[in-house]
C-alpha cells in the first residue's frame, strides 16, 4: 500500500532560556487537522518513554541476508583504489622483494649449512611483503563494508512514522516495529499537561526524525518542556519556515494487517501478573549477562498458586525467583520465545511504579504495561521474533470479530464519542445483538479505524492511515469462510468434559469430503488454551500448536468459549451438546 506523508516542516526542539518546545509536525494530508499544546509536568519521563517508542520503531530482529551484489561492486571499487595507491607509492617494491625471496630459496638448495640463516631471512622478507600487501586487513575491510551497508540504510528505518491520537482524556503515541513483531503504545493522560490551548481531536502521523531523537536526549530536569503539535510547522532560528516535506513510502501489507491484528489480540482474555521494577530488572539483567548460543532459547514461567513466580531460562537451566506472587488457582507453565525483545522495556524501569504482564497462552502474544502514573506504556510482543502478528493465528477469529456486523453504526458512534467500552456500545445499540456489535468492532479494527485500549478495556477511534485501506487488506479471508462453514457442524458431535485439573476439555468431529477429523481443545479457568490437537492434514503439516491453527480448531474455540461459564459439572463426566443446552436453559 503506497502512502504519502506531507509535513509543513521538520519536527524540532526550540530553546529559549530554560524553556523548551518539542514541536511535532503532523501529517497535513489527513482530513483531521490535529493540534495540541501543553506543558509537561514530567518531561524526563516523557523523554524516556518516547525514546523507548523510537527503539520499537527501528527494532528489527530478523536475520538479514547479505547483499552480495552491492558487496562485489564495492569490492571492485576498493580493489581499483588500492591498486592505484600501490602503483603510486610503492613501484616495483613487491616485485623486487619477490625476486630476492626466490634467489634465497635457490641458495637454500645449495647451501644446506645456511638453512637456518636463510629461513630467518625469508621470514623477515615475508613480513615486509605482508606489510605492503593490499589485502592483509581483508577481514576488517569486510566488517567496514557491512557497517557501511547499515549506515546507508539507517535512514530508511524511520519512514514508518509513529501515529499520534489526541483524545479528550489522553494523548496516545502508537508505533510498530520494522520486523512486525513488536507493538508499542504510549498513553499520556491529559492530567500530565498544563494545557495552553484547546486541543483539536483526531489522529495524525508525526515526523519523528533521528535529529529530533538527539534533541530529546538533551532534556534535563531544570528545563520546562512544552509539547506542541502544530499543523503550521515550526520555524528555524532565522524565523524562516522550511519548505514542505513529503515522504512517499510503500507500506507492506503485513505491516498494516499486523498493526490491526494487535487490537484483536489485546481483546483476548489471559492471566495478568503484577511485577515490581526490581523483578523486571532481574529479568533484563540476566538477559544482558547471558547470551545463548544454542537452542532451546525460551524462558519458562512457572506459576504455582500462592507462590512466588519462577522463570527458567533455557538453555542455561537457570531458575530466577521473582518477588511477585501468583494469585491464580491453577498451576501452569508458560513458554516465551523471542525474549531478548523484552530489553526494550528496560529504559522505563527507574520510572515505573509497577509492570503488568499479560500472558495469553502457549504460542500466543504477550503484553507488558508499564505504570508510570500519568503515563502508561503498553508493549505487545508476538509469540516469537520470526513470527509476526499476521502469520498463523487469526486473532480476530479467536476474539469473535468475524464478519461485518453493524460496522456502520459502530463507526458513527465512535467517531462521535471517540472512546467507548463494549458495554457502552451495547447500551447505545440496544437493537443489535452482541455478536453483531462484536463483529462491527472487529471490522473497525481491520479497517484501521480504531484500536483496543488495553489500559481502560475500551475501543478508541483512530485512523491508522491518511487514506482508506484497500479492501483486499480487510476483506473476509478463506480461513474465515472455512471457519464459518465448519461452525455449522461444530455442535453436531461436540462434547464437554471437566477434568480433575479443573480444565474444560472440548472435543468434536468433522466430516468433510469423506474424511473425518477429530479436534480437541483444553481450556483452563482463565480462558487460556493449554492443549490442542486435530487429526486434519493441515494441522499435522504445520507447527502443531496455536501459532498455526486450522479452521477446525478455530471453529471449536469460538463455540467452546461461550461455554466456559458452565458450573456444577461433575469431574470427568462427558456432557453432550443436548445435556449442555438443558443446563443453559
Amino acid at each position: 500500500m503506497k502512502v504519502g506523508y506531507k509535513y509543513a516542516s521538520p519536527s524540532r526542539c526550540t530553546r529559549a532560556d530554560n524553556q523548551t518546545t518539542l514541536g511535532l509536525s503532523p501529517d497535513l494530508s489527513r482530513d483531521e487537522k490535529v493540534s495540541f499544546c501543553g506543558k509537561l509536568k514530567h518531561p524526563l519521563l516523557f523523554r524516556d518513554a518516547m525514546l523507548m517508542l523510537r527503539e520499537i520503531v527501528i527494532s528489527d530482529t530478523r536475520k538479514k541476508p547479505k547483499e552480495r551484489t552491492d558487496f562485489f561492486t564495492w569490492l571492485d571499487e576498493e580493489i581499483e583504489r588500492r591498486v592505484k595507491a600501490h602503483k603510486e607509492y610503492m613501484p616495483n617494491v613487491r616485485e623486487a622483494l619477490q625476486k630476492e625471496m626466490d634467489s634465497c630459496s635457490l641458495e637454500l638448495s645449495h647451501k644446506k649449512d645456511k638453512i637456518h640463516q636463510l629461513r630467518t631471512m625469508q621470514s623477515h622478507l615475508q613480513k615486509q611483503i605482508d606489510q605492503y600487501d593490499a589485502w592483509k586487513d581483508y577481514n576488517r575491510i569486510e566488517r567496514d563494508f557491512w557497517k557501511f551497508i547499515k549506515d546507508r540504510d539507517y535512514s530508511l528505518w524511520f519512514v514508518l512514522d509513529p501515529v499520534i491520537t489526541v483524545h479528550n482524556d489522553q494523548v496516545s503515541f502508537e508505533a510498530f516495529s520494522l520486523d512486525e513483531s513488536t507493538y508499542g503504545c504510549l498513553s499520556v493522560s491529559i492530567d500530565e499537561f498544563d494545557l495552553l490551548q484547546t486541543p483539536k481531536l483526531g489522529t495524525t502521523n508525526i515526523d519523528f526524525s533521528a535529529k529530533l531523537e538527539k534533541e530529546m536526549q538533551r532534556f534535563r530536569s531544570y528545563t520546562d518542556v512544552t509539547l506542541s503539535v502544530n499543523p503550521e510547522g515550526f520555524t528555524i532560528d532565522n524565523e524562516v519556515v522550511p519548505d514542505y516535506i513529503e515522504k512517499k513510502i510503500d507500506l507492506p501489507e503485513t505491516w498494516i494487517k499486523g498493526f490491526n491484528e494487535v487490537s484483536a489480540a489485546a481483546a483476548l482474555t489471559g492471566i495478568e501478573l503484577k511485577l515490581s521494577p526490581s523483578d523486571l530488572y532481574d529479568i533484563c539483567a540476566f538477559l544482558r549477562k547471558h547470551k545463548e548460543k544454542k537452542s532451546p532459547r525460551y524462558m519458562k514461567w512457572i506459576l504455582e498458586p500462592g507462590q512466588k513466580v519462577k522463570i527458567c531460562f533455557e538453555p542455561f537451566g537457570t531458575v530466577l525467583t521473582l518477588n511477585a506472587i501468583y494469585q491464580g488457582s491453577q498451576r501452569r507453565e508458560e513458554k516465551i520465545w523471542g525474549r531478548r525483545r523484552w530489553l526494550v522495556i528496560e529504559k522505563l524501569i527507574p520510572f515505573a511504579k509497577a509492570f503488568y504482564v499479560r500472558l495469553l497462552g502457549f504460542g500466543m502474544p504477550q503484553f507488558i504495561r508499564a505504570d508510570m502514573g500519568t503515563m502508561q506504556m503498553t508493549v505487545g510482543f508476538s509469540s516469537w521474533s520470526s513470527n509476526d502478528w499476521v502469520k498463523g493465528t487469526a486473532f480476530h477469529i479467536m476474539a469473535g470479530f468475524v464478519g461485518d456486523g453493524c460496522y456502520s453504526d459502530i463507526y458513527k458512534l465512535l467517531k462521535e464519542k471517540r472512546c467507548l467500552s463494549m458495554e457502552e456500545l451495547s447500551a447505545l445499540l440496544p437493537d443489535q445483538k452482541s455478536d453483531r456489535i462484536k463483529a462491527g468492532v472487529g471490522m473497525l479494527f481491520r479497517r484501521g479505524e480504531g484500536y483496543y485500549d488495553l489500559l481502560h478495556d475500551k475501543v478508541r477511534f483512530r485512523h491508522l492511515c491518511n487514506t482508506p485501506i484497500p479492501e483486499e487488506l480487510y476483506e473476509v479471508t478463506n480461513l474465515e469462510l472455512d471457519v464459518a462453514n465448519i461452525s455449522k457442524l461444530t455442535f453436531d458431535n461436540m462434547t464437554v468434559r471437566y477434568s480433575q485439573r479443573q480444565e474444560f476439555v472440548f472435543t468434536t468431529t468433522y466430516k468433510e469430503g469423506g474424511r473425518i477429523s477429530t479436534t480437541e481443545i483444553v481450556i483452563d479457568q482463565d480462558g487460556q488454551i493449554t492443549k490442542l490437537d486435530c487429526s486434519c492434514q493441515k494441522f499435522k503439516r504445520g507447527e502443531r500448536n496455536l501459532s498455526d491453527p486450522c479452521a477446525h480448531i478455530l471453529a471449536l474455540y469460538v463455540a467452546s468459549y461461550k461455554l466456559l461459564k458452565l458450573k456444577n459439572l461433575e469431574y470427568e463426566k462427558v456432557y453432550k451438546i443436548n445435556d449442555i443446552m438443558e443446563m443453559l436453559l
